[in-house]
């Protein structure tokens, strides 16, 4: 069986998301935590291959070279037919990048001249209108995502963003361009290819509007873009209604033992865990404590093991909104605060491990990748959906269920609808 598809992710949560969506429109995938190497087993009966990577926010010239090695492991080792960068649908980056940078480094690698920008995700919320990025219908820099605590959005342009962090020009595939079809994106593409632009910037605004676009794009080496339009590409291909089936697995009842760790503090995130507190256990972490106590974790380890195993799971989250971030950020560094806190959620997680706990609902992308990390988890198996874009994964030869949520997706109640799905 030929791959079709393989997908560099920026981050945990990114890659289940896309992972999902691809799944729900027919294909069968397969998700790879960490850089593949020699040693990594190549699974030939999938249609695509999603690589997790923790690149997202780290330095620049890290997330190239473990972009490029992820690359061409799947182009030359896994014999991918085509290649997609992933980022997240409200295109979190600095002016540095490291969108920007990666995806240079990604087509100059493949010998690419122009690229896809297409973070729209409609089913989500995230829409793209000439150029300028919305979430649930007002602009990026006005949704909360300028408050994010390291890639704060200041700006709802993607051809302004993707110039400040490139080294090339973008240009614009309009809606009425796009909503004329897969003739008409093609021949702006080429219009602007041959203009010198590097960087095509295409509006979406309904689902719909990806599969014409996923036509176009199907023909590239290189995609880049978000997880709806990786879903379109695998509906393209299957013929199936976009993210139209519920398949997949959850984790059993029988024996699930349940912890709630929230490290997002993501508008949606804090009125998650604000609706979760008011009807289960929790505790939030003390920022002090993380930095200064060495016994801390075991000490939230225990509390967690004390809770009535037969209720609702108990959460651990230092969710802030983010004038108590900004406090928070402003008395001990906002690199030393997130770093002390995800260091205490992976030594938890090693703790709970040890005390048979095995299902693990998880809130951001830095989060997740510590948790996934302390459960020493090669591959993923993806499951049923528990939201548009979050769906249960099962680690692979192991008794692990994790659910990994993107801070701004799911509903308010989703804490409590995961562990009923």
């Amino acid at each position: 069986m030929t791959i079709k598809l393989g997908v560099i992710a920026d981050d945990f949560t990114g890659a289940t998301d896309i992972a999902s969506f691809m799944v729900q429109s027919g294909w069968k995938v397969i998700q790879l935590l960490g850089v593949p190497d020699e040693n990594t087993h190549i699974p030939y009966d999938v249609d695509a291959i999603v690589v997790s990577l923790k690149s997202r926010s780290c330095p620049v010239n890290d997330a190239i070279e473990k972009s490029l090695k992820s690359c061409r492991w799947l182009r030359y080792k896994a014999g991918c037919q085509q290649l997609f960068f992933k980022y997240c649908s409200t295109f979190d980056s600095t002016s540095e990048g490291n969108i920007g940078p990666v995806i240079d480094a990604l087509m100059d690698e493949l010998q690419a001249d122009i690229s896809l920008i297409c973070p729209a995700l409609p089913v989500n919320g995230r829409t793209v209108v000439n150029g300028y990025l919305y979430v649930h219908g007002k602009l990026l820099n006005e949704s909360g995502m300028q408050y994010h605590p390291t890639t704060p959005m200041k700006d709802a342009n993607l051809l302004r963003l993707i110039e400040l962090q490139a080294k090339g020009q973008a240009g614009l595939v309009d809606i009425h361009c796009v909503r004329q079809g897969k003739q008409a994106i093609y021949y702006q593409m080429e219009s602007l290819r041959q203009r010198g632009i590097r960087y095509a910037v295409v509006d979406a605004m309904r689902m719909e509007d990806l599969l014409s676009i996923a036509q176009v794009a199907s023909d590239m080496i290189l995609v880049t873009g978000g997880s709806g339009l990786g879903g379109a590409l695998a509906s393209y291909h299957t013929g199936k209604t976009l993210a139209a089936s519920i398949i997949g697995n959850a984790p059993p009842i029988k024996g699930r033992r349940s912890v709630i760790l929230s490290g997002s503090c993501s508008v949606i995130t804090n009125q998650q865990v604000s609706e979760y507190k008011k009807i289960a256990p929790a505790m939030v972490l003390k920022i002090g404590e993380c930095i200064n106590n060495p016994e801390y974790a075991s000490q939230l380890a225990d509390w967690v093991i004390q809770q009535p195993s037969n209720d609702l799971a108990p959460m651990l989250y230092s969710t802030h909104s983010p004038e108590s971030l900004k406090m928070i950020q402003q008395q001990y560094g906002a690199i030393k605060a997130s770093n002390s806190i995800e260091l205490v959620f992976a030594e938890v997680v090693r703790k709970l491990k040890r005390r048979g706990f095995n299902t693990f609902i998880v809130a951001g992308g830095e989060t997740s990748a510590q948790v996934v990390q302390s459960l020493e988890i090669k591959q993923l198996i993806i499951g049923t959906s528990i939201s548009r874009g979050v769906p249960w994964v099962h680690g692979l030869q192991t008794d692990y269920w994790l659910a990994l949520k993107s801070g701004n997706f799911g509903h308010k109640d989703f804490f409590l609808h995961a562990q009923t799905t």
